[in-house]
């Protein structure tokens, strides 16, 4: 069984983020497909610990463990001017230089404006390939495609969802190649 960790860099709580909403949505879409899927919110680790690089705090030093624990990973996080999250950006630093060597990850933003659709390609995947990651196509989704239904799952506008499926159902093929686990 293979394990997907899906890490969020939004700085906003988790039940009003949308960024955390998509990664969810494509959690249990993975965990339908039979994978065992774990959750980190940056957000709540301890912004001392965070800021001040501080590995040997258990609760970095356990968010730093479930990366290294995960076979493949999902990273979402809003863009703000024109790249990923600050909170992001910084627990990404704390990571070990090879922590995501041959992992599959797919790379996911959210924002307001067609504007930063770039940043995917420009600002989040470079620092997941520097860390060794496998990076899949990435994808940004605005956030006003996003929304939550009362029950809490999320609807995506049809053009979202059009332009996201293609891009899920290819992490699913990397993640059921039988060879890709083997090496990574």
């Amino acid at each position: 069984m293979t394990t997907v960790l899906l890490l969020t860099g939004s700085a906003s709580a988790p039940g009003s983020s949308r960024t955390a909403r998509l990664v969810q949505h494509l959690g249990r879409d993975l965990s339908a497909q039979g994978h065992r899927v774990q959750t980190l919110d940056v957000r709540t680790l301890p912004a001392d610990a965070l800021l001040s690089a501080d590995t040997s705090h258990p609760a970095v030093a356990d968010a730093v463990a479930l990366v290294e624990n995960a076979d493949a990973l999902v990273v979402g996080t809003p863009v703000y001017k024109a790249a990923y999250s600050g909170v992001l950006k910084t627990f990404l630093d704390l990571l070990p230089q090879y922590a995501l060597r041959g992992k599959p990850v797919l790379p996911l933003a959210t924002g307001g404006s067609p504007a930063h659709v770039l940043a995917v390609d420009y600002a989040l995947r470079p620092v997941l390939t520097s860390l060794g990651a496998e990076v899949a196509q990435g994808w940004f989704v605005l956030d006003r495609h996003i929304t939550a239904a009362d029950d809490g799952t999320v609807i995506l506008t049809p053009d979202a969802d059009a332009g996201l499926t293609p891009v899920v159902d290819r992490f699913h093929e990397v993640l059921a190649e039988p060879t890709r686990l083997a090496v990574a």
